[in-house]
């Protein structure tokens, strides 16, 4: 970590030439501070989601209400860390009034037909972290106190990834105890 005026700053851990709004799949790993078992347990090899976890897949289920061109695909919820399957969908063309004689693309005025905004995989992140983080520091009475940690791991997958990850995904709670994330593997 390079260090300018006594602040650390951490390197980036995304693809410096890729847009990350582009169309595509992105499996993504978000960690619970400090490692903290707080979203829930695995018993009997499955996962029981508590008061905070709970909220975390309220969450997590209700962004593509926010984020209209995204689809969640396989998603779990882990003690101290989660990991999903982001799709952000290819962009609609865009055909507005060319059946009226307008060129397409337009509308009456000749001005651009609206476009959805493609947000980046950061910020949808970036709001997953915070709606959550709001209504647990809430419970908690812990109001501005960071309950994920900084940053997350994402990768982009391609076409013949996605199941494997699916599957991944799907076992997670089968091999908790082999996890790199239990506390007992730290």
């Amino acid at each position: 970590m390079t260090r300018f005026l006594d602040k650390k700053h951490r390197q980036s851990i995304r693809a410096r030439n890729r847009d990350y709004a582009k169309p595509g799949h992105y499996f993504i790993t978000i960690c619970v501070k400090d490692q903290e078992c707080l979203l829930g347990e695995v018993v009997d090899e499955e996962m029981e989601l508590w008061n905070f976890g709970g909220i975390v897949q309220n969450v997590w289920d209700n962004l593509p209400k926010h984020y209209k061109h995204i689809d969640l695909d396989a998603f779990v919820i882990m003690p101290n860390h989660i990991h999903g399957i982001i799709r952000i969908k290819p962009e609609p063309q865009q055909r507005a009034n060319v059946g009226a004689g307008f060129a397409e693309g337009t509308t009456e005025s000749g001005k651009p037909a609206p476009t959805l905004r493609r947000h980046p995989l950061s910020e949808i992140i970036r709001a997953l972290k915070s709606f959550s983080s709001r209504r647990i520091n809430k419970i908690r009475k812990t109001p501005g106190r960071p309950f994920w940690q900084r940053n997350y791991y994402e990768r982009v997958l391609r076409r013949h990834e996605i199941n494997r990850y699916r599957c991944y995904i799907r076992n997670n709670p089968l091999n908790w105890t082999s996890d790199p994330e239990h506390p007992d593997n730290s």
